[in-house]
């Protein structure tokens, strides 16, 4: 079997996921969607990279040629039933566990199944910001949450490059008397991270890419040096693009950091190959993850698998079959599993 064959039947485990939405939606929010960096794409989401990809891989599952065009696209995708449509993506994806931030528009997005699921940190921090006692509080949301992972958005709050030391209850307790109702005070998003880490939860941290909220300067993961270097349980660096050189190495030096090129995968559409690549240069194999970061559209998880199938047949094609297949298995799933304890 070739490694292409085999890479087709890997069940992989999306380390990293969102729902998709509850409704179809038009023409308009469709191709909105398809552009992370901005609320709304400059011409036509169509003439991104990812409207590109979307066109060449997804038009074969509705019945249409490889790059239809897009209005024959858009009217095979709005003649299907949503059910439907949303059962042939996530199907065709092959994915046999969803690790799923629910933290992400609970409301307008529904979630894939088997699943495994993710706290957000700020987001739990904000449900007990009018506690008596803020820090009391949150320790008991943290050990009731039924979970096999937390995430700091830290990046889109306040920058990586922020003092991560461990704070004291006293300074919790005045950061949360000043706050308003979205926690971007430092002292609050580094008191949320080392709780996890107290309990022993892996923490995922979002760095590199995403949209226009996020200061992309502030994103790059070696700013987290730090805290790192201050606790013991698992980093997982999530999407990382164009700092992704910077988390292999970060990946390298330290045990107990990890991560992926998810998103980016997505937005990169065919120069997904490179960037699969690169970040396969420096870092242990054991050390690399599989994520979509898929949200909102089902094709995102379904391409964002295909894609990554794609791209490490291509990375890997000069390697010895057994070499390769030993590889792809590990990042596919095997890391994941091992991770999260599934």
């Amino acid at each position: 079997m070739s490694l292409d064959e085999h890479l087709r039947t890997v069940r992989l485990v999306d380390h990293h996921v969102h729902g998709w939405f509850t409704e179809p939606g038009d023409r308009a929010s469709f191709e909105q969607a398809l552009n992370e960096g901005s609320t709304g794409p400059v011409t036509s989401g169509f003439d991104l990279p990812l409207g590109m990809a979307v066109r060449r891989w997804c038009a074969p599952l509705l019945g249409l040629e490889p790059h239809a065009s897009a209005d024959a696209y858009w009217e095979a995708r709005a003649a299907t039933p949503y059910d439907e449509l949303v059962a042939t993506f996530l199907d065709a994806a092959g994915v046999a566990h969803w690790i799923v931030d629910t933290g992400l528009t609970p409301g307008l997005v529904t979630d894939p199944e088997p699943r495994s699921e993710v706290l957000r940190l700020e987001l739990a921090l904000e449900q007990v910001l009018g506690e008596t006692d803020v820090p009391g509080a949150f320790r008991e949301r943290l050990a009731a949450a039924d979970v096999v992972a937390t995430k700091t958005i830290a990046a889109y709050r306040c920058g990586l490059d922020i003092d991560w030391s461990r704070p004291g209850d006293a300074d919790v307790a005045a950061a949360a008397r000043a706050s308003g109702s979205r926690v971007v005070d430092p002292v609050l998003v580094a008191f949320g991270v080392h709780e996890a880490a107290e309990r022993g939860l892996p923490i995922q941290v979002h760095t590199g890419l995403g949209d226009r909220d996020l200061d992309l300067r502030s994103a790059d993961p070696l700013h987290l040096l730090p805290l790192i270097r201050a606790v013991d349980v698992p980093i997982l660096l999530l999407h990382c693009y164009p700092y992704h050189r910077n988390a292999g190495y970060l990946a390298q030096a330290f045990e107990h950091v990890s991560f992926d090129v998810g998103l980016a995968v997505n937005h990169l559409g065919d120069r997904s190959v490179q960037l699969v690549g690169e970040a396969m240069e420096l870092a242990p194999f054991g050390k690399q993850l599989y994520s979509s970061d898929a949200y909102g559209l089902p094709e995102l998880h379904y391409l964002g698998a295909h894609l990554w199938r794609r791209a490490m047949a291509a990375a890997l094609a000069d390697w010895p079959e057994d070499d390769a297949a030993r590889v792809a298995d590990m990042i596919a799933a095997g890391n994941a599993r091992r991770i999260y304890g599934l």
